[in-house]
This record gives structure tokens, C-alpha cells and sequence, in this order.
């Protein structure tokens, strides 16, 4: 998602999956990777490009949006919401684009609908802020409001769902959770100042196989699926409560307050244990066990729990045991042992990093940090921290990046790269 602020904070939240499948694995089908944790196990991208080093090729994306680009196979997708023409007075098409892997040539370019955003949207955030999250077998662009669509890869319209309603945000900041796709399921999040909900979708036609409702105002975090034994759990953050919910029925398992206005970083999991932050108008990160039932606040189940430093926009990365997330939107880098909450580093300056929106990432042991005026700070993957290199595209960057095999995938402000 490559707007601005809240776009991307709310775009920097996209999406999250665990999955055993190495197929996954080999592509990045959601904004946040293979296990929604911010990881490829698989990738080892470049530690080093700028405007004319590593560049294999670079395309221009007409129109604003956030979302990051997703990869599967040959194939980088990304979503935007373009104006409609010179006097379509407000009116913006909103756009599925399906680029080449191996080229950047554009292999289609489809508008979902034509439609005047009912309300305004924060001045760093654009209209297409959800990430789209894709299966292999067909590609799912979530435009919130304007509805959810359903394409095969070669970008035939499969089935549409817009019968959700209208979001009204807190403060007209913007919408941008993204779905997350599970078996043969797709979550919708559904967070606003009306009446709240969390959506089981059918995948294959989109009908719903469930609905919650929840008591949270405006949130952008994106939901986190995790294996627990034989089940799998819902995990999703939120103002009053972080909480769990059994993916098969939506009921909810578990639930915990303390989390801060607002809320637009999404949980990260380690075996059984997610990790939930918020961080505006105060600080909160907490470990809960997902084998814990009902009102987890004061008991066990919360392993452990922070209250300085954590992000807000940008959501934590987990690598190799270790939590790394930014302080506020600043780009104060703290590194933290998952399993016990104990900092190997706090609020350490990086070089490069002023102001955050998209989310850091990790391959080939290193890690991706991503600054909004378009620097990436690459760092090692360790206890300590050390600077590997730190790249200038001179365009400004809020999505979260993509890790491929050896490529890189940024979305810039107004321009697609892919750096190899």
C-alpha cells in the first residue's frame, strides 16, 4: 500500500496467513508473507540496489494506492484507485493491475467499480489501502466499501461481494484492513465506528459460512490465522480487546484489553503464543497463549507484556525467535527475544529511518527496514544490531515489500520495481 499515513498504516496491516504448504512458501500471497509473521524462508533478495543498481525493471502505477504487491509464479499483483477522468468530480475507478514477473509487462489491468468514496480519507492514506491476498488459483482485491472481488489469475471476474455496507472510519482517516485467505476461506475484517464484524467467506463464492459481531470501533489491523494442535484460531487485534476465534465456527476462544487507540499493527505468532501491539496515545505489546479460554487478562496465559516503544502503524516482524519493531511511526528499532519479552536492543537509531509505515521484513538472514522517504535500511538478522547497507529509490515508500527467490518487489508512491 503506498499512500502516505494512514493508508499505509492501514495498507502497512494487510494481511496474514499460516499455512504448511510449501507453495506458499515459494511465492508471497499475502502482504506479510507466508506465515503472515513478515518472513520468506525461501527468498535471498539483494542487500544492495539505488535508481540505477540491481533495478531489473521498474513500471509506473497510474492512480494512489497502498497495498502492497503481491507474487505468485510469474505473476505481481497490486491494486489502486485511479480517477475516473478529468470531470468525474470525485469518482475513482478501482483497479486490479497483473504485471509479469520477469518483465514488468502488464498482462491485464481490471476495474472492479467506478465509485464516489463516500467519505474523505486521512491526507497520507489513498483508497486502496487493503493488500490483495492471492490462492494461485484466483486473486482477491478487497476495496472495502466499494466491495470484494474475486478474479481468476488471468483476470476473469469469478464472483463480487458488495453488499457489506459503508464503513465510517474514526476521523475519516480511511479504510485498509486486508482480508486473509485460510483453507478454503477468506476472512474479511469489517472494524469501523458502526456496527463491527468479522467475516468467514467462502473462497470459492464468496458466500458467508460466518459472521461475528464485534464491540471495537475503527481498526486496521489485519487478521492472523495459526495452527493450534489440531484447530486453527483467528487472531485479531483491536481497541477493547485483542482476541481469538475458532476459525471453523467463529466463535471467540479468548480475549484480553490493553491495547491503545486505534489499533493498526497486526499480531505476529510463535507456536502457540501470538504477539498483539498497539501503539498511539500509549504503548502495549502482550504474549498470549492460545490454549487460554475466556478473559486471559491476570492469568497465565499472558506469557509476558511491554508498555514502551511498540509500533503503531507498522506491524512487528518475528524471525528466527526474535521480535523487531519500530517505536510509534519512528524509526527507533527495537529487537526483543519472543520467547520472553527480554530486549536485545531498544529504541536504537537506524540509519536512514525517520518515519514508518510499512512493515519490516526478513529473508536470507537479513532484514528490511523501510523509511517513507524511500530508504531501505538492510540489517542482519541477529542479536546485535548491524547495518548491512542502506538504499535511496528517491520516491517515497509506505507498502510493505515482497520476497521472492532472488527479487525484491517495492511499491513506490508511483512506481512498481523489481529489484534483482
Amino acid at each position: 500500500m503506498l499512500m502516505r499515513t494512514f493508508s499505509c498504516f492501514v495498507l502497512t496491516l494487510g494481511i496474514v496467513f499460516v499455512s504448511n504448504s510449501s507453495t506458499f512458501a515459494d511465492n508471497w500471497g499475502h502482504w506479510r508473507g507466508e506465515s503472515g509473521s513478515g518472513i520468506s524462508s525461501t527468498a535471498n533478495p539483494p542487500t544492495e540496489w539505488s535508481p540505477t543498481k540491481n533495478i531489473r525493471w521498474k513500471v509506473a502505477i497510474p492512480g494512489r494506492g497502498s497495498g502492497s504487491p503481491v507474487v505468485w509464479d510469474d505473476r505481481v499483483f497490486v491494486v489502486t484507485a485511479e480517477a475516473a477522468g478529468r470531470n468525474a468530480d470525485g469518482e475513482l475507478k478501482f483497479k486490479t493491475l497483473c504485471f509479469d514477473r520477469s518483465n514488468g509487462k502488464l498482462l491485464w489491468d481490471k476495474t472492479a467499480i467506478e465509485a464516489t468514496p463516500h467519505q474523505g480519507t486521512h491526507s497520507t492514506n489513498g483508497f486502496a489501502s487493503a493488500s490483495p491476498c492471492t490462492d494461485g488459483k484466483n486473486v482477491f482485491s478487497h476495496f472495502g466499501s466499494r466491495g470484494l472481488y474475486c478474479y481468476t489469475m488471468d483476470g476473469e471476474l469469478v464472483w463480487k461481494r458488495n453488499d457489506f455496507g459503508q464503513m465510517n472510519t474514526r476521523n475519516s482517516f480511511g479504510e485498509g484492513s486486508s482480508p486473509t485467505l485460510v483453507d478454503d476461506l477468506i476472512i474479511v475484517p469489517w472494524d469501523h465506528e458502526g456496527p463491527s464484524f468479522l467475516y468467514a467467506l467462502s473462497k470459492a463464492t464468496g458466500e458467508t459460512v460466518w459472521k461475528v459481531a464485534r464491540d471495537e470501533p475503527t481498526c486496521w489491523a489485519t487478521p492472523l490465522v495459526v495452527d493450534v494442535g489440531d484447530s486453527k484460531q483467528v487472531i485479531m487485534n483491536g481497541e477493547k480487546y485483542a482476541r481469538g476465534y475458532d476459525l471453523k465456527t467463529g466463535k471467540e476462544l479468548w480475549r484480553c484489553a490493553g491495547q491503545t487507540e486505534r489499533p493498526a499493527a497486526s499480531a505476529v505468532a510463535l507456536g502457540d503464543v501470538a504477539f498483539v501491539t498497539s501503539g498511539f496515545r500509549g504503548n502495549y505489546l502482550g504474549a498470549f497463549r492460545l490454549s487460554g479460554r475466556g478473559n486471559l487478562q491476570g492469568t497465565e496465559s499472558v506469557v509476558w507484556s511491554l508498555d514502551r516503544d511498540t509500533p503503531d502503524i507498522a506491524s512487528p516482524l518475528l524471525s528466527n525467535g526474535r521480535l523487531y519493531y519500530f517505536k510509534g511511526k519512528s524509526g527507533l528499532l527495537t529487537c526483543v527475544d519472543a520467547k520472553t519479552g527480554k530486549p536485545y536492543y531498544s529504541a536504537a537509531r537506524v540509519p536512514g529511518m525517520s518515519s514508518i509505515y510499512a512493515s519490516p521484513i526478513a529473508a536470507g538472514g537479513h532484514v528490511y527496514l523501510t523509511d517513507r522517504s524511500g530508504t531501505i535500511t538492510v540489517i542482519k538478522d541477529s542479536n546485535q544490531l548491524e547495518i548491512v547497507s542502506t538504499n535511496k529509490l528517491n520516491e517515497g515508500i509506505d507498502a510493505t515489500p515482497a520476497l521472492v527467490d532472488k527479487q525484491l518487489l517495492i511499491r513506490s508512491e508511483s512506481t512498481l520495481y523489481c529489484i534483482e
